[in-house]
């Protein structure tokens, strides 16, 4: 458990926007010194600087293992630990399974779960090794706890990202080290993300994105970002942000054991 943030230094990929930017907004708030990490090097500037405080910025494509390991190098020669890292990065393709390309399977799977793969080969050993207390908040979705139609990849990385955490979680406990581990679970949040997703996908194929439909509020990123704080120094592992959720979750896991209902919910 990290009582206490100040001074901290804290790794947040995807950082140049939503909810990435927020958790390094929140973080700078409390006395942490934070490390920005975006595939995006023109936005991940410009938010550094909009941002101020005690940063460091490092252009990283979270799917390529290579720029993750030089990511925790980096943040360790510049600040000389890492405390909090977030596996943020994420992206998102609309359609069937049957009806993706390889190629954006291949794009969604390797941001949004090897992603996270990589965060935990290239800092988790260093965090063991230090043996000071530190956290791990890997962002999932509502949609890796109930599947949602049209997002089949997406969904299937999220459920991807849940497990792996819960799965960690239990090795660190294990192992005795002192290396909390979250995960976030938004549901509809007000942020670019959908968008951002479409410019950087692979190939030139115009497919609009579906409408959202979600009839529940949209929270601000920020909200989220308090969400995060609170669940690392109270060393919580599950952040859900969508109470109005919660009916559709329960069900499927009454759907597992006992009524083999499907469930599904609205569009994220």
């Amino acid at each position: 458990m990290i009582a206490n943030l100040r001074g901290r230094v804290a790794v947040v990929t995807g950082a140049a926007g939503g909810i990435g930017f927020a958790l390094c907004e929140r973080f700078t708030a409390e006395g942490m010194r934070v490390v920005m990490a975006d595939v995006d090097q023109e936005r991940l500037e410009a938010a550094a600087e909009q941002l101020g405080g005690d940063v460091e910025t490092v252009p990283t494509d979270a799917a390529r293992r290579e720029d993750v390991e030089r990511l925790a190098r980096r943040a360790i020669e510049r600040f000389g630990a890492v405390h909090v890292l977030c596996s943020n990065a994420g992206v998102t393709r609309p359609g069937s399974a049957w009806e993706l390309t390889h190629e954006q399977w291949q794009w969604v799977v390797g941001v949004n779960l090897w992603g996270v793969i990589h965060g935990i080969k290239a800092f988790v050993p260093r965090m063991i090794e230090r043996g000071e207390p530190a956290h791990v908040v890997h962002t999932a979705s509502v949609g890796g706890l109930v599947a949602f139609p049209q997002i089949a990849a997406y969904s299937a990385t999220k459920a991807g990202v849940v497990a792996l955490s819960e799965s960690l979680a239990h090795d660190l406990r294990a192992a005795g080290a002192p290396v909390g581990v979250s995960v976030l679970c938004p549901g509809p949040v007000a942020t670019d993300f959908r968008a951002h997703s479409r410019e950087l996908q692979p190939g030139t194929e115009e497919q609009p994105l579906p409408d959202v439909i979600a009839d529940v509020d949209w929270l601000a990123p920020a909200d989220v970002a308090a969400r995060v704080v609170d669940a690392i120094v109270h060393d919580r592992f599950w952040i859900l942000t969508h109470p109005a959720y919660n009916d559709a979750i329960e069900r499927r896991c009454r759907g597992i054991v006992e009524t083999g209902e499907v469930v599904e919910a609205p569009l994220l």
